[in-house]
């Protein structure tokens, strides 16, 4: 039975609704399943073997249907299909190695791994397989790790060949075993892992833990690993990344053969409130997820705002920011980018946030067009270069990855150099023959600094970091970003300072920016923009008659 092709008739007739991506996706698989010339051929008996195994040995241990064989959902018998019946036509090795699985709570997830975990380790023809299962805790971990050890104890057939010790489940016939990992990734090198899970990415801070493990199926011939989970609040972690590249490869943007994304989602954040798009994200709803439990807390998030968070990223797949956050990722969020050769010879407004060790150091120039309403921003960050590594490590933000993409600069030693900031105003305003009408400074520790640059030419002002002088500016940029008239080139670094950004109301209704998240979660970027939007609000007429 071919499984993807049934899948995706349903979809594509509009009887199963699903996303766009997972449309875009599944069409695209259905096809190939009919593909006959290529490098990689559909084996139907091979997609079917995991569907067989998981429905004759495997049994549920939880709810209503505790004890009961495990009937497959048709999402996940294609879904499974796709990953093992897709082979290589020379090799007859697997086609896919690497998949993300975005899906919202409640949609079986934890039975339909802890059984292709079981299969992985029984019934894959790999010798002394090694299956693990990784989360933010270790706890989580075991979810997956129980689940399958509750199977094989409801399964005569399985039980006899299984033996529990301490930290893993073992597989005699084959020497393999299944071990639930959370931990430092820097202690997990010497793994040889075949099948590996990556349970509730979003909450993964620790981005080398995937390539540890990912690095670890180097010796095999045909591992797989599966990244599954639902959204999150935490910006620019690994989900973050993932996230991205597989949204790419489902849009077609990007071509890899051996990675399968889907994503069930919605396709609009505005759609959380219309029953009839909830399956988007939920393709199990009616049948393992209760409608009525989704109901009621869709409802409560009408009446509660707090609860609107939890929801859409939870239910929904919606990526959010904290529920103490100034706004929301979707107002945040503009992947709109220009070239800064449009602005050669422009008018800007400077902003600046000074560090000396801990916070970054943040440099932002502003621009608008005549007859243009959107503000276009570029920016550039520092931290000390001794302290790069330690701050990689300890922190878990990919300062290194940024650096190598020119979004952040190195300090000598372990301190910043103010003039190292001069030095790119100089050099960006050179590179495009700018005019910075006025620079912004927030004035702590910046006396060496305002002198060098006043040198250099810059009309440096002092921007007193208080509610007087920041709400009504924060609150212009707070519109702005939500209209999506802030052009910053999708900057990862500011879009992330943006997110862990919270507000301090006094008792007049004036705001101030802090820290949403810990102290490790930096606003700097957002602080040396709200520098750019004080000197456009003290200097709106003259700037936009001067453009």
């Amino acid at each position: 039975m071919n499984y993807i092709t049934e899948y995706n008739n349903l979809i594509q007739s509009g009887k199963i609704v699903v996303s766009r991506r997972v449309k875009q996706v599944y069409a695209r698989l259905a096809a190939a399943t009919a593909e006959t010339s290529g490098q990689y051929i559909f084996d139907e008996t091979r997609a079917n073997r995991p569907i067989a195994f998981i429905e004759r040995f495997c049994k549920h241990s939880k709810g209503e249907w505790a004890g009961h064989s495990i009937s497959l959902e048709l999402f996940q018998k294609a879904y499974i299909q796709a990953l093992y019946g897709f082979v290589d036509r020379d090799s007859g090795c697997r086609q896919y190695r690497e998949s993300f699985f975005l899906v919202g709570r409640k949609n079986g997830k934890s039975t339909l791994l802890a059984g292709l975990a079981l299969y992985m380790l029984t019934s894959d023809g790999e010798g002394g397989a090694e299956v693990y299962s990784t989360a933010t805790k270790y706890a989580q971990a075991r979810l997956l790790f129980d689940e399958a050890h509750n199977m094989i104890k409801q399964s005569p057939a399985l039980s006899k060949h299984f033996r529990k010790r301490k930290s893993d489940l073992y597989y005699e016939p084959t020497m393999s075993k299944f071990q639930p990992l959370a931990r430092n990734s820097d202690t997990l090198d010497g793994l040889n892992a075949s099948f590996v899970i990556m349970d509730e990415l979003h909450g993964v801070k620790d981005r080398n833990l995937y390539e540890v493990m990912r690095q670890s199926m180097a010796a095999r011939r045909q591992p797989l690993l599966i990244m599954i989970t639902t959204a999150g609040t935490v910006r620019e972690c690994i989900f973050d990344d993932m996230y991205s590249y597989a949204a790419s490869v489902a849009d077609g943007a990007i071509t890899d053969p051996h990675f399968l994304p889907v994503l069930y989602e919605l396709d609009d954040r505005s759609e959380w409130t219309d029953p009839a798009a909830w399956a988007k994200a939920n393709p199990a709803l009616g049948s393992i997820k209760k409608t009525d439990d989704l109901t009621a807390k869709v409802d409560r998030a009408k009446q509660n705002r707090n609860e609107l968070s939890g929801v859409l990223c939870k239910e929904f797949n919606v990526r959010e920011t904290v529920k103490t956050a100034w706004l929301s990722f979707d107002d945040i969020n503009n992947e709109t980018t220009f070239d800064l050769e449009q602005f050669r010879g422009a008018y800007c407004i400077g902003g600046v946030d000074l560090s000396i060790t801990t916070d970054l150091t943040c440099a932002s120039l502003l621009f608008m067009r005549r007859g243009d309403d959107h503000k276009y921003i570029t920016q550039m960050y520092w931290i000390p270069a001794d302290r790069l590594t330690e701050r990689v490590q300890q922190d878990k933000i990919p300062y290194d990855k940024w650096f190598d993409r020119g979004l952040l600069r190195l300090c000598d030693g372990n301190s910043i150099n103010y003039s190292d900031v001069t030095a790119w105003f100089l050099e960006t305003v050179k590179q495009y023959d700018l005019f910075p009408a006025w620079v912004y400074y927030d004035s702590y520790s910046a006396r060496y600094f305002v002198e060098e640059m006043q040198m250099q030419g810059f009309n440096m002002v002092r921007c007193i970091q208080g509610a007087k002088t920041l709400s009504l500016p924060m609150q212009m940029l707070g519109a702005d970003l939500q209209a999506h008239k802030v052009v910053y080139n999708n900057n990862p670094v500011l879009k992330w300072c943006l997110t862990n950004t919270g507000i301090q109301t006094d008792r007049n209704g004036n705001i101030v920016p802090i820290k949403n998240q810990s102290p490790k979660q930096r606003i700097d970027g957002t602080a040396a923009l709200l520098d750019c939007y004080v000197g456009l609000y003290e200097h709106y007429n003259e700037y936009t008659t001067a453009i």
